[in-house]
């Protein structure tokens, strides 16, 4: 639609269609009157709102999204179609790893094709907007929704936003031939104290610009049509009342002409929070601070009128909402095609084909991480030895994680399936060993019934029928695989925990079968980084599965028998244990650091009961055969506007590897303290077997900027130091200065 017509149909709405733009009901609310009757009654929404509502909340299919938006036109009287938004982060119906495996990729190129066949698939169901990419960096792996991070940095952060952003709303002529995307949560909701879900976020302005915002800037900057605000306050004030953070820093310094959409019902929890005393009161917060969409709660549908009646607020800002969410609607074409062309045929051809599980597969290769590799028992040779595969995990095709939620398990490949590809009978078993966890009890928060949740827990009986099956298989093997991990409802939202360690049961389980002294291999499954402490000198090997997908099976089985090396790093660093946390790499330099202080014993900073280190830090991976690094020179120990860095890679070994090459800087000497070390660049490399390349790095003046002591982002001259090698810990060293 052209520009003045859709000025035309603005101003020829009534403020009560004006106000249903701004309101986002779920399906219920369109499929019966029996379904509706309990929602319209919780919330207070009347049909004559309902029937002008803007948006639906998590409705997808093709069938179900045409009947809705075809039922609704009928009853419009101005044919305003409706906008269908849904959770869909890491795959509709072909799922990826979830994002922090993504992160694990250090590859945003190819997370870009992956976005965009998320996008398509998204698409040909019926969906118009995802709540997706989630670009809160993540420090604390208490928070459940690590899962839905790509980390720790903010530099890899916004590599992942941006990618993520553009491969969801690929445009092809001009036209936006994917999805929008919705970046979420704005902002700092991955600093929530404790990793306690929902809990406050306290933090100055530096810290936020510094590090927090990178991810939600590169969303923006790459286009991203909606944001959504956070559950957290920040500086006292709730996100979705808080004009600083909506309204000066994303409508005015930013420039954002975009729709910003609540969270799930926070703008009604503006009352709990006590900055609001009533839903009127929120409104108004909300209204003011450019909050467009009001999500599943009766604030704007009831209370927005009378507010503009009354002159208590100020009808532009309500008209150049609803501006937003006719541009948005109309930028989707969908006054011309309210269905984007989205049909029951179109959807079965693109859903889950050969091409999209094809690239699935590769994701996830690319996203384990190999922690352990004690002398190179990994890979393996197919039909050589004869192995063993236990764990709750081993035949299980839930590997999608929490928020693959229009995923489908059955569609998964299963580590067990996948062996038995290659693998011949005489060389393989599988024995479960033991249950996933010793109590399920929490799973009636989620809704299971104690019917439900009695059939999952083993009884002792079934318990020590388990272990003996597993420790007979296992004195007949040579290797022992070890499929363990968290379950699926241990992470994601809501999912905070303070103890991150594989399961009691799952414990005791290998405790019991590594005394029969074979090879161990733990393949660890989980939406977090876990503490692993006890597993690294249990085991020989161990890879990071994350929750891996669809193709989860068939990747982990090309990682373990060599068919691809692993070429995962650490996007997250892992703590040795749960006190350490929150950890980053990237920390402020101290008065009395550990290792270089005049002073002594206790008296700097450290535990008494902990190394301060991770267990494996920042970048950490390893792949099949070693790769040495050495020369590292720089075009010149002076700086002006850039300098050229180079390092020389040699592949020491028969296999071909991916290498990840990454580059560090320290700012010596600031008018604020600065980190000990900062990400600023990184290159994925091919090296054939035995293969030597020098790799280049430019840095420009503007990596080193920072926000300065009078909070300009700029940089000051003097003394840097350039670390590069193969994660935060292991590089070599060199310095320069900048004039």
């Amino acid at each position: 639609m052209e520009e003045n017509k859709l000025r035309q149909l603005l101003d020829s709405l009534t403020w009560k269609e004006k106000v249903g733009q701004l309101v986002q009901l779920s399906g219920d609310f369109f499929h019966s009157e029996e379904l509706t009757v309990g929602p319209k009654k919780k919330l207070g929404i009347t049909q004559e709102i309902i029937d002008v509502v803007g948006s639906v909340l998590n409705v997808t299919g093709a069938e179900t999204t045409r009947d809705i938006q075809e039922k609704y036109l009928m009853n419009s009287r101005h044919k305003i179609p409706l906008l269908f938004m849904a959770d869909i982060i890491y795959g509709y119906r072909t799922i990826f790893p979830i994002p922090l495996g993504l992160g694990a990729t250090w590859n945003p190129k190819l997370i870009k094709e992956a976005y965009e066949i998320i996008a398509k698939e998204s698409r040909s169901a019926g969906a118009h907007v995802t709540y997706a990419p989630m670009v809160d960096l993540v420090r604390d792996a208490r928070w459940g929704r690590c899962l839905e991070s790509t980390g720790e940095d903010p530099q890899l952060n916004a590599h992942f936003a941006e990618a993520m952003v553009r491969g969801l709303q690929k445009e092809q002529n001009g036209h936006l031939e994917g999805i929008a995307s919705c970046v979420k949560h704005f902002a700092a909701y991955g600093a929530a104290e404790a990793g306690r879900e929902y809990n406050t976020v306290d933090m100055s302005e530096r810290r936020l610009r510094q590090d927090y915002l990178s991810g939600y800037k590169s969303a923006v900057d790459a286009g991203a049509k909606l944001v959504m605000t956070s559950f957290n306050t920040y500086d006292g004030i709730p996100v979705t009342g808080n004009e600083f953070l909506l309204k000066d820093i994303l409508r005015e310094e930013w420039g954002f002409e975009g729709v910003i959409i609540s969270d799930y019902a926070a703008v009604q929890e503006l009352i709990a929070h006590g900055v609001a005393k009533d839903e009127r009161e929120a409104t108004l917060l909300a209204m003011n601070a450019t909050n467009d969409i009001d999500m599943k709660t009766g604030c704007y549908a009831n209370e927005l009128e009378p507010l503009i009646n009354k002159g208590e607020i100020d009808p532009k800002l309500v008209n150049d909402a609803v501006w937003r969410v006719l541009k948005l609607k109309n930028a989707l074409g969908l006054f011309e095609d309210p269905y984007r062309g989205s049909t029951v045929i179109q959807e079965k051809e693109n859903l889950l084909t050969e091409e999209n599980r094809n690239l699935a597969r590769k994701v996830a290769q690319e996203s384990l991480v190999l922690l352990k590799n004690a002398d190179n028992l990994l890979p393996l040779k197919p039909n050589h030895q004869k192995i063993l595969l236990v764990g709750p995990y081993g035949d299980e095709q839930d590997l999608i994680g929490l928020w693959a939620v229009h995923g489908k398990s059955e569609d998964v490949v299963s580590i067990k399936s996948a062996l038995e590809k290659i693998l011949k009978q005489d060389n393989f078993s599988f024995e479960q060993g033991c249950g996933l966890l010793s109590d399920y009890q929490f799973l009636g928060e989620f809704g299971a019934t104690k019917e439900q949740i009695g059939s999952l827990k083993m009884t002792e009986t079934e318990k020590k029928i388990a272990l003996k099956q597993a420790v007979e298989a296992g004195k007949k093997a040579d290797i022992i695989i070890y499929a363990m991990g968290e379950h699926t409802m241990q992470s994601g939202e809501a999912g905070s925990r303070t103890d991150i360690s594989l399961p009691k049961n799952q414990q005791e389980f290998i405790e019991q079968m590594v005394e029969l002294g074979k090879k161990n291999i733990l393949i660890s499954i989980s939406g977090r980084p876990l503490t692993l402490t006890k597993e690294v000198e249990q085991m020989d090997a161990i890879i990071q599965a994350w929750f891996p997908g669809t193709e989860g099976g068939n990747a982990l089985v090309d990682i373990l028998f060599g068919k691809v090396n692993p070429s995962g790093r650490l996007s997250m660093s892992f703590p040795e244990n749960v006190g350490q946390l929150p950890m980053y790499y990237n920390e402020f330099k101290t008065g009395r650091p550990l290792n270089s202080s005049t002073h002594r014993g206790r008296f700097v900073t450290k535990y008494l009961d902990s190394p301060n280190a991770p267990l494996f830090p920042f970048g950490f991976g390893l792949s099949y055969g070693t790769v040495d690094y050495d020369e590292l020179k720089l075009s010149s120990e002076r700086m002006t506007t850039d300098l050229e860095i180079s390092i020389r890679l040699k592949n020491q070994s028969p296999y071909e590897c991916l290498e990840t090459v990454q580059l560090y800087i320290q700012d010596v000497t600031g008018s604020v303290v600065r980190p000990t070390k900062e990400l600023k660049k990184y290159q994925k490399v091919n090296l054939l077997p035995k293969e030597e390349k020098i790799i280049t790095f430019s840095l420009d003046r503007s990596d080193l900027y920072y926000y300065m002591k009078d909070m300009r982002f700029n940089t000051e001259t003097g003394d840097f130091l350039v670390f590069v090698g193969k994660n935060s810990n292991d590089t070599i060293q060199a310095s320069f200065e900048l004039i």
